[in-house]
């Protein structure tokens, strides 16, 4: 008996009437009609009044950039140019930048005839440890002569030909060893250096003694002879207290088994064993 091939009911044949009669369709139709308010077009007068409202705030910005801000429009510096287009050293970098600042700063061309400040040993150990101090990167330039007074505008941040000058300089003597009471100017790899190290390590000074090793500078074929000039010393180390050099080894031991040395310290303004007391506190 031969096999007789029905439709299923219920997988009915794609178009049968069955899926046409009962069957909604799988996407509505989209209805444009309610579509048509969000395409009308503004009135006249709102596109009138927006464009009114853009050109007077661009009047009113104009008006303040022009009149009230004043841009300036000068043109870049010849020392930051050059600066962008080759590699200066630091210190040559600051030279340029302090000629700058003297020749087109404001008030500066007054003091263009006046005559140079000039420094004397303590003032001048006082500004060459400040310019030091401040940022490690500063160096004394290789072109300075260590045996003749330097140029005070080289580690002074301001006009030394202004007639505030000596005012400033003193402010800088005060302010440099109120921050650095003790200061050593070491040899990294000097069995004495180690040995002023450990005697104020022993005290836990605060602030605790600034040390810069000047044998590991670049800087330290002008530096070194440029401080036993200010300092009278010979050799290093060189051991500062307020700003004044202490003496050969044989004179530091002899003040700290006498404990002159720890007065002296406590007078230049740190606190002996003050770094330790504030370790307790934490």
């Amino acid at each position: 008996m031969a096999h007789r091939r029905t439709q299923s009911a219920r997988f009915p044949a794609m178009g049968s009437p069955l899926i046409d009669a009962e069957s909604p369709p799988l996407t509505p139709p989209l209805n444009f009609a309610a579509f048509a308010p969000l395409t009308s077009r503004k009135p006249k007068s709102f596109w009138y009044r927006t464009t009114f409202l853009a050109l007077f705030v661009l009047v009113v910005v104009s008006v303040y950039v022009v009149l009230i801000a004043q841009p300036t429009l000068a043109p870049i510096p010849s020392f930051e140019a050059s600066r962008q287009s080759s590699r200066l050293s630091p210190e040559a970098f600051r030279l340029a930048a302090l000629r700058h600042k003297s020749s087109a700063g404001g008030g500066n061309d007054s003091n263009a005839g006046r005559p140079q400040l000039t420094l004397d040993a303590a003032q001048e150990l006082a500004a060459v440890s400040s310019f030091l101090a401040s940022l490690p990167q500063n160096v004394i330039p290789g072109t300075v002569d260590p045996s003749q007074p330097i140029d005070p505008q080289l580690v002074l941040d301001f006009d030394t030909r202004s007639p505030q000058a000596a005012g400033e300089v003193e402010s800088v003597v005060s302010d440099v060893w109120a921050r650095n009471p003790v200061m050593l100017y070491s040899k990294f790899y000097s069995p004495a250096s180690r040995e002023i190290k450990q005697m104020l390590a022993d005290m836990y000074l605060r602030p605790s003694p600034t040390i810069i090793e000047v044998d590991q500078r670049t800087d330290e074929s002008v530096l070194a002879p440029l401080l036993y000039r200010l300092t009278s010393a010979t050799e290093l180390p060189i051991l500062l207290i307020g700003g004044r050099p202490i003496g050969s080894m044989e004179e530091i031991r002899y003040l700290k088994r006498k404990g002159e040395l720890q007065r002296m310290i406590t007078k230049a303004g740190a606190e002996i064993y003050g770094a330790k007391k504030k370790q307790k506190k934490l």
